[in-house]
């Protein structure tokens, strides 16, 4: 097939799932066989025994975490290829093993477990919640457009790329951004090199032993993807004037350091950002970009909550703005068949910081050229990666909001 988009290969990359496996079973199963032995004899074999029967627990587990660890192993070996690097390299210079921190190893915890919310059934609700509202909108905005391929939808902070997907199924010519390599790597396995709809299996919640109520609900098996993209895609271009594969692309890029230049000025007739505005530790940055990039006329539509990510942050230092906190992706630029190349950095100095409330960030809206033409709260909450299950919920309360650019 097709790739849905590539990388080309630069000077060094950190690929996140080398050491997943050891480092999940070191640190989830074998540190708490170790505690569970140091209880007094008393206690562990009543809790060795049945009902209870934690050691068979923690085997369990150990398998979960070898299923999730092949889900690593294949979008490794699929990001090996993309930058045409050996598993096991034979030039020493172009060795990439050493390099996994375990700031890394966080972060392939966090982009498997997001497979998750973005490519599972059972994440069907968080995505109904958070992408139906956006595709609406678009759909709505351009009904009477002949041709949806020729209207242009940038998508910053694209994760793994579930939202992109969407839009472009839904017939629009579709861009995302992302600045996290574990996310780029991962949505490019599951757009390019699965094979077929369910492939792999998936325990979301088995590396974290707390708020279950039971240990069947801490081992729930999903299956990954839900969809098989290349062939849910082929089968919306058929009709289409465009076929998707030719409208769907990903730049690997600081938002604002890419999207704020001329070569991009007006280019786009959407934006849409979902769970991304906070992750600015400036909003005029974000605000400044959008118009930029955003055609007169074109609509900017936002979804997510204000959890400010840089809250605690000094202020004026140097900041990664991908939802994941990346700073594994500082060295240098990649190339992406969109023809888009990244800066040296991947962050810069912020001279200020500031949090605004969900008001606040309208009336600002209002002054910086955009005309608010819908602003809701929506009438549900909803979660991010929330296990539905859990004894603890954490949600939001969602602002859905629509600007146009007016000047």
């Amino acid at each position: 097939m097709t790739a849905l988009y590539e990388f080309q290969k630069p000077s060094w990359v950190i690929l996140m799932c080398e050491k997943y496996r050891r480092a999940a079973h070191f640190n989830v199963t074998h540190r708490r066989r170790q505690n569970f032995y140091a209880l007094p004899s008393k206690q562990w074999e009543i809790l060795a025994a049945p009902p209870f029967l934690f050691l068979d627990t923690l085997l369990r587990v150990d398998d979960a975490i070898d299923a999730n660890a092949d889900i690593a192993d294949a979008i490794l070996r699929a990001g090996l290829e993309a930058f045409g690097l050996e598993e096991t390299p034979q030039d020493k210079s172009m060795d990439w093993r050493g390099f996994a921190t375990p700031s890394d190893l966080d972060k392939a915890q966090t982009t498997i477990r997001q497979l998750y919310r973005d490519w599972s059934i059972e994440g069907a609700a968080e995505r109904q919640a958070c992408y139906r509202p956006v595709l609406d909108i678009l759909l709505e905005e351009f009904s009477t457009c002949p041709d949806k391929g020729s209207v242009k939808v940038l998508v910053p902070g694209a994760g793994l790329g579930r939202l992109v997907f969407e839009i472009n199924a839904a017939g629009f010519c579709t861009e995302g951004n992302e600045i996290s390599y574990h996310q780029l790597i991962a949505s490019s396995f599951i757009l390019n090199h699965t094979r077929c709809a369910e492939q792999l299996a998936l325990y979301p919640w088995a590396l974290s032993f707390s708020n279950h109520s039971s240990r069947e609900h801490q081992l729930q098996k999903v299956m990954v993807p839900d969809v098989h993209p290349a062939a849910a895609l082929a089968e919306a271009s058929q009709g289409a004037m465009t076929h998707a594969f030719e409208r769907l692309s990903m730049s690997a890029a600081d938002f604002t350091m890419l999207y704020g230049d001329a070569a991009h000025n007006a280019a786009y007739d959407a934006v849409a950002t979902v769970f991304f505005i906070d992750t600015a530790p400036n909003l005029f940055d974000y605000i400044e970009t959008i118009k930029n990039c955003l055609r007169e006329g074109g609509i900017w539509i936002n979804l997510g909550p204000l959890l400010w990510h840089f809250e605690d942050s000094d202020i004026g230092a140097k900041r990664n703005l991908s939802k994941t906190a990346d700073t594994s992706a500082t060295e240098e630029g990649i190339q992406i068949s969109s023809g888009h190349k990244r800066q040296n950095s991947a962050g810069f100095a912020h001279t200020g910081s500031v949090e605004l409330t969900d008001n606040e960030v309208i009336l600002l809206l209002e002054r910086s050229g955009f005309k608010l033409e819908k602003h809701i709260k929506q009438p549900f909450a909803t979660g991010y990666i929330q296990n539905p299950r859990s004894m603890l919920q954490n949600i939001y309360e969602i602002s859905t909001w629509v600007a146009r650019r007016i000047k």
